[in-house]
């Protein structure tokens, strides 16, 4: 199992975790949410608990819990500008296909437990 983080994104939650004054990950994980089924979550981790894994890229940390790892396995994160947004954008070989306004998606049956 693994999550990785591009360079941009790593330097985007480090900067994040500094002005945030505390906390030492990049929590995410997937709910279920809009049309297609799924959606990510995003929060700061300020403690690792039992169930979660620990991933590291480029000196910054993402916290997953181990019942969303079926969803995320294998996802690069990266952090993009398109226009005047700016957000984390998830590279998911889990995903069998989005909605139509990108918020949501549905997972190969291989990912779903």
């Amino acid at each position: 199992m693994s999550i990785t983080l591009t360079e941009n994104a790593a330097k985007h939650i480090q900067q994040q975790l500094i002005k945030r004054g505390k906390g030492f990950a990049l929590r995410v994980g997937v709910k279920r949410s809009g049309c297609s089924g799924f959606s990510y979550t995003f929060d700061y981790a300020d403690e690792i608990t039992p169930n979660d894994q620990l991933f590291e890229s480029h000196e910054a940390k993402v916290v997953v819990d181990t019942n969303n790892l079926p969803y995320l396995d294998g996802s690069q994160i990266d952090f993009t500008k398109e226009g005047l947004n700016y957000s984390f954008k998830f590279i998911n070989p889990n995903i069998d296909n989005t909605c139509g306004c990108g918020d949501s998606f549905s997972v190969k049956e291989t990912a779903k437990f």
